[in-house]
């Protein structure tokens, strides 16, 4: 069994989701031999010298379930594009390009976090491509800690600034490019996140029907999880339980 999932957005000011993710993490998560995040960990990540108490909680939690047998697999996004290697090693993950093929014995998948295939929005994939530009990420790097604090700060800030604008939808990918996307990757079944927008679409491709699964995003009071059962696909709840 794998699970699935993306746009999680912890950060200090989300304390249910945090505690929902533990939960998860200790529990449900362990049934599976593999679990994928794909993009969006964090609301925000200025760099792996994060050593306060949250994040290290975090940390040693991913780890656990790491050394407990799970395989952890992690995708960047557009908030967290600063997690290196020195995460992955502490908390036991491993660092998946995005896209990724996953190409399992039953069947063929591609995933991605999918703000790369929003071409819609000019703006926003300008911001993405400085940001995603290793020279630029290597510089904002080197920068004291609390510059970069500044600087998560901002992103947060014009995120939303950007939603309100927006009525708080986020824009779907572009379908054509999606469709080139399927078509680059051998119509593989498509999984992703980043739009929030939990759905399931038909894709008809050079007159061959692909799936495309979105990803939910997690809230203070419930979490969605992706399960393939080496047949089907099936969305689960991630909530507490009473």
């Amino acid at each position: 069994m794998i699970l699935f999932i993306s746009d999680l957005h912890l950060s200090p000011r989300s304390p249910g989701a945090t505690a929902l993710f533990l939960r998860f993490l200790a529990g449900r998560a362990r049934q599976a031999e593999a679990l994928y995040i794909l993009g969006d960990l964090f609301e925000v990540w200025v760099g792996d010298d994060v050593t306060d108490r949250y994040h290290r909680q975090i940390i040693a939690a991913l780890r656990a379930a790491s050394d407990a047998g799970l395989k952890i697999y992690l995708m960047h996004g557009n908030r967290d594009f600063a997690i290196g290697q020195d995460f992955a090693t502490a908390a036991g993950t491993s660092l998946l390009p995005d896209p990724y093929d996953l190409a399992l014995p039953e069947w063929s998948f591609v995933l991605s976090h999918g703000d790369a295939l929003c071409l819609d929005d000019p703006a926003y994939l300008a911001y993405r491509a400085k940001v995603r530009d290793p020279a630029w990420q290597q510089q904002m790097l080197a920068k004291p800690r609390f510059v970069r604090s500044l600087l998560g700060r901002y992103i947060r800030w014009r995120s939303s600034r950007r939603k309100q604008g927006k009525n708080a939808v986020y824009a779907d990918l572009t379908q054509a490019a999606t469709d080139d996307f399927i078509r680059d990757h051998g119509y593989a079944t498509f999984i992703h996140g980043h739009t929030h927008q939990a759905a399931t679409h038909d894709h008809m491709v050079d007159g061959i029907h692909v799936e495309r699964w979105v990803l939910a995003d997690w809230h203070e009071d419930r979490g969605e999880c992706l399960v393939w059962d080496g047949e089907h696909l099936k969305r689960e709840a991630v909530v507490f339980e009473n």
